[in-house]
Protein backbone atom coordinates (compact mmCIF):
# COMPACT_ATOMS: atom_id res chain seq x y z
CA UNK A 1 0.00 0.00 0.00
CA UNK A 2 2.83 2.07 1.17
CA UNK A 3 4.74 1.74 -2.01
CA UNK A 4 1.27 2.17 -3.97
CA UNK A 5 0.58 5.42 -2.72
CA UNK A 6 4.24 6.32 -3.16
CA UNK A 7 4.21 5.45 -7.03
CA UNK A 8 0.91 7.87 -7.58
CA UNK A 9 2.38 10.92 -5.74
CA UNK A 10 5.83 10.76 -7.45
CA UNK A 11 3.48 10.29 -10.59
CA UNK A 12 1.63 13.43 -10.04
CA UNK A 13 4.75 15.13 -9.13
CA UNK A 14 6.04 14.63 -12.54
CA UNK A 15 2.52 15.53 -14.29
CA UNK A 16 2.76 18.93 -12.29
CA UNK A 17 6.35 19.35 -13.56
CA UNK A 18 5.62 18.33 -17.25
CA UNK A 19 2.65 20.54 -17.33
CA UNK A 20 4.85 23.99 -16.58
CA UNK A 21 5.00 25.59 -20.13
CA UNK A 22 9.06 25.58 -20.77
CA UNK A 23 8.25 28.34 -24.03
CA UNK A 24 7.17 30.89 -21.54
CA UNK A 25 3.89 31.18 -24.11
CA UNK A 26 2.03 33.95 -22.22
CA UNK A 27 4.77 35.57 -21.16
CA UNK A 28 6.08 35.49 -24.61
CA UNK A 29 3.35 37.11 -26.01
CA UNK A 30 3.09 39.92 -23.67
CA UNK A 31 6.43 40.90 -24.35
CA UNK A 32 6.13 40.33 -28.31
CA UNK A 33 3.40 43.10 -28.10
CA UNK A 34 4.78 45.49 -25.72
CA UNK A 35 8.21 45.61 -25.67
CA UNK A 36 9.78 48.17 -28.56
CA UNK A 37 13.11 47.79 -29.80
CA UNK A 38 15.06 50.92 -30.50
CA UNK A 39 18.57 52.48 -31.82
CA UNK A 40 18.95 49.45 -34.16
CA UNK A 41 17.76 46.84 -32.16
CA UNK A 42 20.45 47.22 -29.15
CA UNK A 43 18.26 48.59 -26.52
CA UNK A 44 14.13 48.46 -25.90
CA UNK A 45 11.70 50.57 -24.29
CA UNK A 46 8.60 49.11 -22.83
CA UNK A 47 4.74 49.64 -23.38
CA UNK A 48 3.81 49.74 -19.32
CA UNK A 49 0.46 51.45 -20.85
CA UNK A 50 -0.45 48.07 -22.30
CA UNK A 51 0.80 45.92 -20.03
CA UNK A 52 -1.57 47.54 -17.49
CA UNK A 53 -4.42 46.92 -19.32
CA UNK A 54 -3.12 43.40 -19.47
CA UNK A 55 -2.11 42.83 -16.01
CA UNK A 56 -4.81 39.73 -15.34
CA UNK A 57 -2.74 38.14 -18.25
CA UNK A 58 0.26 38.81 -16.84
CA UNK A 59 -0.81 37.57 -13.72
CA UNK A 60 -1.88 34.60 -15.18
CA UNK A 61 1.95 33.68 -16.09
CA UNK A 62 3.28 35.34 -12.52
CA UNK A 63 0.93 32.64 -11.09
CA UNK A 64 2.59 29.39 -13.18
CA UNK A 65 5.83 30.51 -11.98
CA UNK A 66 4.81 30.64 -8.56
CA UNK A 67 3.13 27.25 -9.10
CA UNK A 68 6.07 25.31 -9.76
CA UNK A 69 7.44 23.33 -6.76
CA UNK A 70 11.09 23.21 -5.41
CA UNK A 71 10.85 19.09 -6.44
CA UNK A 72 9.86 19.45 -9.86
CA UNK A 73 12.56 22.77 -10.50
CA UNK A 74 14.89 20.48 -9.48
CA UNK A 75 14.12 17.42 -12.15
CA UNK A 76 14.70 20.19 -15.08
CA UNK A 77 17.94 20.80 -16.71
CA UNK A 78 20.30 23.62 -16.17
CA UNK A 79 19.17 25.51 -19.09
CA UNK A 80 15.47 24.65 -18.29
CA UNK A 81 16.74 26.10 -14.36
CA UNK A 82 18.14 29.21 -15.93
CA UNK A 83 15.66 30.22 -18.32
CA UNK A 84 12.70 29.99 -15.68
CA UNK A 85 14.93 32.34 -13.39
CA UNK A 86 15.89 34.92 -15.65
CA UNK A 87 12.31 35.09 -17.05
CA UNK A 88 10.79 35.06 -13.26
CA UNK A 89 13.06 37.70 -12.03
CA UNK A 90 12.22 39.79 -15.66
CA UNK A 91 8.31 39.31 -15.38
CA UNK A 92 7.86 39.93 -11.62
CA UNK A 93 10.11 43.23 -11.87
CA UNK A 94 7.27 44.33 -14.62
CA UNK A 95 4.57 43.52 -11.98
CA UNK A 96 6.46 45.39 -9.38
CA UNK A 97 6.59 48.47 -11.87
CA UNK A 98 2.68 47.96 -13.09
CA UNK A 99 1.62 48.22 -8.99
CA UNK A 100 2.42 51.77 -8.89
CA UNK A 101 2.03 52.79 -12.52
CA UNK A 102 1.87 55.65 -14.16
CA UNK A 103 3.09 57.14 -10.66
CA UNK A 104 6.76 56.27 -10.74
CA UNK A 105 9.39 57.43 -12.62
CA UNK A 106 12.16 54.78 -11.33
CA UNK A 107 12.05 51.43 -10.10
CA UNK A 108 13.80 53.38 -7.08
CA UNK A 109 10.83 55.10 -6.29
CA UNK A 110 9.13 51.88 -5.09
CA UNK A 111 11.97 51.81 -2.11
CA UNK A 112 12.21 53.96 1.13
CA UNK A 113 14.90 54.65 3.45
CA UNK A 114 14.52 50.97 4.75
CA UNK A 115 13.42 48.94 2.53
CA UNK A 116 15.31 49.17 -1.50
CA UNK A 117 12.44 47.80 -3.99
CA UNK A 118 14.81 44.89 -4.90
CA UNK A 119 14.06 43.50 -0.69
CA UNK A 120 10.14 43.71 -1.12
CA UNK A 121 8.77 40.08 -0.42
CA UNK A 122 5.45 40.52 -2.74
CA UNK A 123 5.75 37.27 -4.64
CA UNK A 124 6.36 33.54 -4.12
CA UNK A 125 8.64 31.26 -6.48
CA UNK A 126 9.53 27.48 -5.36
CA UNK A 127 7.18 27.54 -2.22
CA UNK A 128 8.51 30.44 -0.73
CA UNK A 129 8.05 34.21 -0.24
CA UNK A 130 10.90 35.89 -1.91
CA UNK A 131 12.07 39.46 -3.29
CA UNK A 132 14.06 40.02 -6.53
CA UNK A 133 17.54 40.39 -4.78
CA UNK A 134 16.93 36.77 -4.02
CA UNK A 135 16.59 35.66 -7.08
CA UNK A 136 19.26 37.13 -8.87
CA UNK A 137 21.94 37.01 -6.05
CA UNK A 138 20.91 33.94 -4.30
CA UNK A 139 19.72 31.43 -7.44
CA UNK A 140 20.77 33.06 -10.67
CA UNK A 141 23.90 34.20 -9.50
CA UNK A 142 24.81 31.79 -6.80
CA UNK A 143 28.19 29.83 -7.23
CA UNK A 144 28.80 26.73 -8.67
CA UNK A 145 25.24 26.78 -10.01
CA UNK A 146 25.49 28.66 -13.59
CA UNK A 147 28.28 30.81 -13.13
CA UNK A 148 27.58 32.65 -15.94
CA UNK A 149 28.32 35.91 -16.28
CA UNK A 150 25.90 36.78 -19.34
CA UNK A 151 23.25 36.23 -17.05
CA UNK A 152 23.75 40.30 -16.71
CA UNK A 153 22.33 41.05 -19.79
CA UNK A 154 19.19 39.43 -19.47
CA UNK A 155 17.88 39.99 -15.75
CA UNK A 156 16.01 43.98 -16.44
CA UNK A 157 15.83 46.35 -13.86
CA UNK A 158 13.20 48.62 -16.00
CA UNK A 159 15.64 50.53 -15.90
CA UNK A 160 17.07 52.60 -19.14
CA UNK A 161 20.88 52.30 -17.89
CA UNK A 162 20.22 48.16 -18.12
CA UNK A 163 20.14 45.74 -20.55
CA UNK A 164 17.54 45.62 -22.65
CA UNK A 165 13.84 43.72 -22.07
CA UNK A 166 14.03 41.32 -25.17
CA UNK A 167 10.89 41.09 -27.55
CA UNK A 168 11.09 37.02 -26.68
CA UNK A 169 10.94 34.58 -23.34
CA UNK A 170 13.94 33.05 -22.80
CA UNK A 171 14.01 29.46 -23.29
CA UNK A 172 16.28 26.25 -22.67
CA UNK A 173 16.35 25.49 -26.36
CA UNK A 174 17.36 28.48 -26.70
CA UNK A 175 19.02 29.70 -23.89
CA UNK A 176 22.63 29.84 -24.90
CA UNK A 177 22.23 31.66 -28.26
CA UNK A 178 19.91 33.88 -26.55
CA UNK A 179 22.15 34.81 -23.79
CA UNK A 180 25.36 35.26 -26.34
CA UNK A 181 22.88 37.86 -28.25
CA UNK A 182 22.05 39.41 -25.67
CA UNK A 183 25.59 40.71 -24.23
CA UNK A 184 26.16 41.63 -27.86
CA UNK A 185 23.81 43.75 -28.01
CA UNK A 186 24.55 45.28 -25.15
CA UNK A 187 28.04 45.27 -25.99
CA UNK A 188 27.26 47.04 -29.50
CA UNK A 189 25.04 50.23 -27.23
CA UNK A 190 27.35 53.34 -27.66
CA UNK A 191 25.01 55.04 -24.98
CA UNK A 192 26.16 52.19 -22.11
CA UNK A 193 29.75 51.04 -23.68
CA UNK A 194 32.48 52.98 -25.56
CA UNK A 195 35.86 52.93 -27.02
CA UNK A 196 37.40 56.50 -27.00
CA UNK A 197 40.53 55.61 -29.16
CA UNK A 198 42.20 59.08 -29.03
CA UNK A 199 41.72 59.15 -24.94
CA UNK A 200 42.86 55.05 -25.02
CA UNK A 201 39.49 54.73 -22.52
CA UNK A 202 36.92 52.39 -22.41
CA UNK A 203 34.00 53.56 -21.18
CA UNK A 204 31.60 50.87 -19.66
CA UNK A 205 28.55 50.25 -17.90
CA UNK A 206 28.69 50.24 -14.29
CA UNK A 207 27.36 46.72 -14.19
CA UNK A 208 31.26 45.46 -14.72
CA UNK A 209 31.94 47.31 -11.75
CA UNK A 210 29.37 46.01 -9.32
CA UNK A 211 29.93 42.42 -10.88
CA UNK A 212 33.25 42.44 -11.93
CA UNK A 213 33.75 39.18 -9.80
CA UNK A 214 31.45 37.48 -11.71
CA UNK A 215 33.25 38.18 -15.33
CA UNK A 216 36.69 37.60 -13.88
CA UNK A 217 35.90 34.00 -12.66
CA UNK A 218 33.43 31.21 -13.64
CA UNK A 219 32.23 30.91 -17.47
CA UNK A 220 34.22 29.89 -19.83
CA UNK A 221 37.52 30.84 -17.85
CA UNK A 222 37.44 34.51 -18.38
CA UNK A 223 40.19 36.05 -15.77
CA UNK A 224 40.00 39.75 -16.19
CA UNK A 225 37.61 42.09 -17.79
CA UNK A 226 39.93 43.12 -20.16
CA UNK A 227 39.94 39.15 -21.68
CA UNK A 228 35.82 39.30 -21.13
CA UNK A 229 36.30 42.32 -23.27
CA UNK A 230 38.73 41.13 -25.98
CA UNK A 231 35.97 38.34 -26.96
CA UNK A 232 33.82 41.03 -27.67
CA UNK A 233 36.33 43.35 -29.23
CA UNK A 234 34.10 43.87 -32.24
CA UNK A 235 31.32 44.89 -30.28
CA UNK A 236 33.08 47.25 -27.65
CA UNK A 237 34.91 48.71 -30.30
CA UNK A 238 32.66 50.04 -32.80
CA UNK A 239 33.73 47.80 -35.36
CA UNK A 240 36.96 49.85 -36.23
CA UNK A 241 39.19 47.56 -36.80
CA UNK A 242 42.19 50.28 -35.10
CA UNK A 243 39.95 50.17 -32.49
CA UNK A 244 39.34 46.41 -32.46
CA UNK A 245 43.06 45.66 -32.35
CA UNK A 246 43.67 48.03 -29.13
CA UNK A 247 40.51 46.40 -27.26
CA UNK A 248 41.52 43.07 -28.03
CA UNK A 249 45.42 44.03 -26.43
CA UNK A 250 43.80 45.27 -23.43
CA UNK A 251 45.41 49.11 -24.64
CA UNK A 252 42.91 51.11 -22.81
CA UNK A 253 42.49 52.41 -19.28
CA UNK A 254 38.29 51.60 -17.83
CA UNK A 255 35.87 54.13 -17.02
CA UNK A 256 32.69 53.39 -15.62
CA UNK A 257 29.77 55.42 -16.90
CA UNK A 258 26.78 56.79 -14.74
CA UNK A 259 23.88 54.44 -14.44
CA UNK A 260 20.62 55.30 -15.73
CA UNK A 261 18.21 54.71 -12.83
CA UNK A 262 14.92 56.48 -14.76
CA UNK A 263 12.23 54.34 -16.09
CA UNK A 264 12.59 52.27 -19.58
CA UNK A 265 8.89 53.31 -20.53
CA UNK A 266 7.71 53.92 -24.00
CA UNK A 267 5.45 56.46 -23.18
CA UNK A 268 7.52 58.76 -21.29
CA UNK A 269 10.99 58.42 -23.56
CA UNK A 270 9.42 58.50 -27.14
Amino acid sequence: MHRLILTIVLLLLNGLAVAFDHNHSIWDGLLKRHVVLIDKGVSSQVDYAGLQKQRRVLGRYLKELSSVTKQGYGRWSKAEQLAFLINAYNAFTVELILSRYPDIKSIKDLGSLFESPWKKRFFTLLGKKRHLDAVEHQMIRRKGVFDDPRIHFAVNCASIGCPMLRKKAYRAKSLDRQLEDATRRFLSDRSRNRFDAKRGKLSVSKIFKWYREDFESGFKGFGSLHAFFKKYAVQVSGGSREAKKRVAAGDYKIRYLDYDWRLNDLKRNR
